[in-house]
């Protein structure tokens, strides 16, 4: 009996002792991509035309949403079926649908915008923190709005709530990126 009680032993300290190794292996790996520095010339320099034309686009985008915003966020069946409330729209708009979303991933645009020349970097970064709030916001109740239907007391009424809610996100979301604009000396399309 205390032969196979030292052999279990044994097995459950190789066990540990190869988990042991892993576990640093697994964390000096990671680390080292962690740590890996980017080209200093791809972040430091101003956006280029066509990132600050994505601004530009991405700005019509959603005012052209909040202008038609029900009819933007209706769906219906073909031939006459029922009509639902989507906000798909809102997400797509605000950048976070696919990478071909002139608003897909800004942040790292603003980013460069320190690199520019004669731009009030104060107000454009607090309009890009109000961005991110509204947008974050946004992004979360339409997100929920897509589930208020099938929640325990929902029904279409929780929906155009959320999606509602996400709509007020929205319109902070365009003044933000109105005084980005504006801070940029960007005109509206």
């Amino acid at each position: 009996h205390s032969l196979s009680m030292e052999v279990g032993s044994k097995n459950a300290f190789s066990r540990r002792e190869a988990m042991s190794g892993m576990s640093a292996a697994a964390f000096v790996g990671v680390a080292g991509l962690v740590s890996q520095a980017q080209p200093t010339w791809a972040a430091a320099t101003p956006p280029t035309k066509d990132e600050l034309e994505r601004i530009r686009v991405g700005y019509k985008q959603i005012s052209d949403l909040l202008n038609n915003f029900e009819e933007a966020t209706t769906t219906c069946r073909e031939n006459g079926g029922e009509c639902k409330r989507d906000a798909e729209p809102i997400r797509k708009v605000l950048g976070l649908r696919s990478t071909t979303d002139p608003l897909f991933q800004i942040e790292k645009v603003f980013a460069k915008v320190k690199y520019m020349d004669d731009v009030d970097l104060e107000t454009f970064f607090e309009a890009a923190e109000d961005w991110n709030s509204a947008m974050t916001l946004s992004n979360s109740m339409a997100f929920i709005s897509q589930f208020g239907e099938y929640n325990p007391g929902g029904g279409k009424d929780e929906v155009l709530k959320y999606l509602n809610e996400s709509k007020k996100a929205v319109i902070q979301a365009q003044g933000s990126l109105k005084k980005i604009m504006d801070s940029l000396g960007l005109q509206e399309i």
